[in-house]
């Protein structure tokens, strides 16, 4: 009897422990209790990939059996135990979301700019060209006269000359004061200089009538520059020029107070532009609807000689400047520098004096051989409107000496042979074109 009881014994014994060996198979692991494979960091995170592990679950132990077993005294049965409950394993921790990278904030593009350079009357008189001719074997060069400005207008995203006269087509009927035709490779010299395109409207436009006009206008095409003030037609009047500024869309308007006493055909009243605000205020429309950023007009107006400005000349800046057309007026024909103002925010250049001619003080008074590069700076603004900023100044004296060499007058250059006048030309040009603004307002003028 004892033996059968401890034989039941062990049986019991043994299930138990076969028991608890399948408790740790069945309840010993679970999926997910795993580290969590890493979270890839997103392709343009700046601090490079990034991971992120969940803890692992601890592993439930089973409980182990006990070593030996003591049989009972008597011989009651001994009941057969029941399977003990497993330990439940703890839930997993769920694995922690990674956050997400955040994305490099988009960095503003910075505001738009550009630089636009504006010189004043180009009229070859007759010294001009005799020394024009005296720098070619064979016809005029007057490249050498632009050595001296070259590098400034070089600075500038764009370069807008005056052309006072009109050019021949070949040459063949050159003429000067009172009726000018200049050669062809004026305008030549023009293009080397630097310029990007030029106002042609003034009171010489018409000196040679319709066919004057169209061959000055062939002379511009043929070496590659735009220009305002002249027309062939009706539909190219309405064709507004503009000009890329360091991706700043910029228009040019021209006009001009007088033609000397000529009329315009009836038939063509759109060779050379008039100053009539109306009409340059329908043009600078034109030219917004075409993409134009930034309006500048030049107007060919005031009294020669004469640096204060005119009652015209204030009336139609006051006329312009406020309406929402037009950004900046620039002014020549006085043949003397005039002040730089503001009219309501915008720029006025009054006159820019004479670039390159043969006027001197015993002729036409003190100040007829000044002029200046006028640059001014254009800045977007966080709305994406373009407005002139700063206008800087640089003196220039023409060399009547020195085969009208135009000369810098700011003294950045080594010009000992003329350091003195230029000197003298600097304080005139910054005693009138300073009268009304001064460095505070955004103008600035080079020299001593």
């Amino acid at each position: 009897m004892v033996a059968t009881v401890f034989r039941r014994f062990v049986v019991a014994a043994a299930c138990l422990l076969l028991l608890g060996t399948t408790v740790v198979v069945a309840y010993g692991r679970e999926p997910g209790d795993t580290d969590s494979p890493p979270s890839a960091a997103t392709p343009d995170s700046p601090a490079g990939p990034t991971t992120s592990s969940a803890t692992a679950a601890p592993t439930p132990t089973a409980s182990t059996p006990p070593a030996s077993v003591t049989p009972p005294a008597t011989s009651t049965p001994v009941p057969m135990p029941s399977p003990r409950s497993p330990t439940p394993s703890p839930s997993p921790s769920p694995s922690p979301t990674p956050s997400p990278t955040p994305s490099p904030s988009s960095t503003p593009a910075p505001p738009r700019t550009a630089t636009i350079a504006f010189t004043g009357d180009i009229i070859p008189h007759r010294p001009v060209m005799a020394a024009a001719a005296a720098n070619a074997d064979d016809g005029w060069d007057f490249r050498p006269m632009f050595d001296e400005v070259r590098p400034i207008l070089a600075g500038a995203d764009l370069a807008i000359c005056h052309l006072e006269t009109p050019i021949s087509a070949d040459d063949s009927d050159l003429g000067t004061y009172p009726m000018f035709n200049a050669p062809r490779a004026l305008v030549a010299a023009i293009a080397d200089a630097g310029y990007d395109g030029c106002s042609t409207a003034s009171n010489h436009s018409f000196d040679r009538r319709a066919a004057g006009v169209r061959a000055t206008l062939d002379a511009f095409d043929a070496n590659g520059l735009r220009q305002a003030g002249m027309a062939r037609s009706a539909e190219h009047d309405l064709e507004p020029v503009l000009h890329d500024a360091n991706g700043i869309v910029v228009a040019h308007i021209a006009a001009t107070f007088s033609l000397n006493g000529f009329e315009l055909p009836a038939d063509e009243p759109w060779l050379v532009d008039l100053i009539e605000p109306d009409e340059i205020l329908r043009e600078a429309r034109v030219a917004r609807a075409a993409g134009a950023e930034f309006v500048i007009v030049s107007l060919h107006w005031g009294n020669q000689y004469q640096s204060a400005p005119s009652a015209d000349q204030e009336q139609w800046a006051a006329q312009l400047l406020p309406s929402a057309e037009v950004d900046m007026i620039v002014g020549h024909h006085a043949h003397v520098v005039q002040p730089v103002d503001q009219i309501d925010g915008e720029w006025v250049v009054f006159g820019l004096g004479n670039f390159l001619s043969n006027q001197f003080a015993e002729c036409c008074g003190v100040g007829t051989q000044d002029g200046m590069v006028a640059t001014v700076t254009l800045r977007e603004d966080d709305s994406g409107s373009i407005a002139a900023v700063a206008v800087d100044v640089v003196p220039t004296w023409v060399d009547r000496g020195g085969r009208y060499v135009i000369r810098d007058a700011s003294g950045a250059r080594d010009t000992e042979d003329v350091a003195g006048v230029l000197a003298d030309a600097a304080a005139r040009t910054r005693a009138v074109v300073g009268s009304r603004l001064g460095p505070d307002d955004g103008l600035s003028i080079a020299g001593p």
